[in-house]
């Protein structure tokens, strides 16, 4: 909707005259939509959560989470509401990636789509309503074909992810609250996409004094079992304000 002000034009001393004028007339529209490149980590693997559409165009093919910013809503609104809607979760890891704007991306309209990535933790969601809007968490290497231009979203977001995880400790974001260091050092090979060496992993993230030992083990692999660790966040931001620089 076109909004329409009152301008004040001076005339003769102590008068007025008052004109409309609506701005933008004229001005070419397109929709505006965000898509949600949504990770998770489960089985040592890390997974997508992809949806097959339900609408036209492209109806039953593969695709990324997403929908259209309303007329009241901000893009990163847009986005949190997509993927509480889709995961039933708030408030957790989403960063803007980049708009696709190609004049033909879209087959059913000139649509400019702003992308997110997500981290979230696959046993925290709400599984049946992502099976309500037909979504499925597939591993990198099984996500088949997927429309428009949203194989070039994935390959941007996975080059962003290892960005980001080389220097801050978003990786935490896809573990469960406890975790033991090889499902740590699993998460970063499925990040890398290539092997670390155990030892010195394990030897690189104990100094950094960021992990909380716990008493508790997982004896899931074993019956002497392997220690569980937490993220110390508060300690992690004291250390970045002595000028602590985290990286893997």
């Amino acid at each position: 909707m076109l909004k329409t002000v009152y301008l004040l034009i001076a005339g003769k001393p102590g008068s007025v005259m008052i004109t409309s004028s609506s701005f933008y007339a004229g001005v070419p529209r397109h929709l505006v939509a965000v898509d949600c490149i949504i990770f998770g980590f489960e089985d040592s693997r890390l997974k997508l959560l992809i949806i097959q559409r339900k609408v036209d165009p492209k109806q039953g093919e593969w695709s990324l989470v997403g929908g259209f910013v309303q007329e009241q809503e901000s893009t990163d609104a847009a986005a949190a509401r997509v993927l509480r809607q889709t995961t039933g979760l708030e408030n957790i890891f989403m960063e803007q990636l980049r708009c696709y704007g190609e004049v033909e991306r879209d087959t059913g309209a000139r649509v400019i789509s702003v992308t997110y990535y997500a981290l979230i933790r696959v046993k925290e969601h709400d599984h049946i309503l992502a099976e309500e809007h037909g979504a499925h968490w597939l591993e990198l290497h099984q996500i088949p074909a997927l429309i428009f231009d949203h194989g070039e979203m994935i390959t941007d977001a996975l080059k962003k992810l290892r960005d980001n995880a080389h220097f801050h400790p978003i990786g935490f974001e896809l573990l469960p609250e406890k975790f033991t260091l090889s499902q740590l050092r699993s998460l970063y090979e499925e990040i890398y996409q290539h092997e670390l060496d155990k030892r010195n992993f394990r030897k690189k993230i104990l100094s950094m004094g960021i992990l909380e030992k716990l008493e508790e083990k997982d004896k899931t692999t074993s019956k002497k079992g392997a220690h569980l660790y937490r993220f110390d966040k508060h300690k992690y931001q004291q250390l970045t304000k002595r000028g602590f620089v985290f990286e893997i």
